[in-house]
């Protein structure tokens, strides 16, 4: 789905509330993945998370955040997989504060492996993020999620996470002390006229 597709399907869902919350997920997204490689893209065994690791990629080159390129870590990366297809789960072992973990599972339940590796994380204190399709024990340990039910007529899981990347690759407005002091300014005493 490329750019135009995303703002299509943001106007036919204009008036369901889909694209406020794929922004407001990709903005916690956004202000917890802060370094490069420290936003780790995670899910069950036999649904890696691909594709919105792809579409995070996409988003973090295009737009130049480095912040936004993602980490697969996969349950058994295959031994002659590239680099970025090898890491395996002790990346997961060594997350750490100031990183995030974004879980992307459309399982009704999560396995309990994914939920004791995501605790784990959780306790070290990586943010934790969850896609997912209405799992209370993922969402339990996350920080923030957004439930993709799997009986949406209007946003399948697929469409929820091109919605979620598109948001997370937009620019975000400056909101900094500077800012703030400057729009309290033109409230007190009007805009400068040069």
């Amino acid at each position: 789905m490329d750019a135009s597709q995303v703002a299509a399907l943001r106007e036919l869902l204009a008036t369901t509330g889909w694209p406020e919350r794929t922004r407001e997920f990709a903005r916690a997204l956004r202000s917890s993945a802060r370094t490069p490689g420290g936003l780790l893209v995670f899910g069950p065994p036999d649904d890696e998370p691909w594709h919105l690791a792809a579409h995070l990629d996409d988003e973090s080159r295009l737009g130049g955040l480095p912040e936004l390129t993602p980490t697969l870590v996969r349950w058994e990366p295959p031994p002659g997989a590239p680099p970025h297809l090898r890491v395996g789960l002790e990346r997961l072992e060594a997350a750490r504060r100031g990183e995030t973990l974004i879980v992307v599972s459309e399982e009704d339940e999560s396995p309990a492996p994914l939920l004791e590796r995501v605790d784990d994380a959780r306790r070290v204190g990586a943010t934790i993020l969850a896609v997912d399709t209405g799992d209370r024990e993922l969402e339990g340990l996350a920080h923030e999620a957004l439930t993709v039910p799997a009986d949406d007529r209007l946003v399948s899981f697929d469409a929820a996470q091109h919605l979620v990347s598109a948001a997370a690759g937009e620019p975000q407005p400056r909101r900094g002390l500077r800012v703030r002091l400057a729009r309290l300014l033109d409230t007190i005493s009007g805009p400068t006229v040069p």
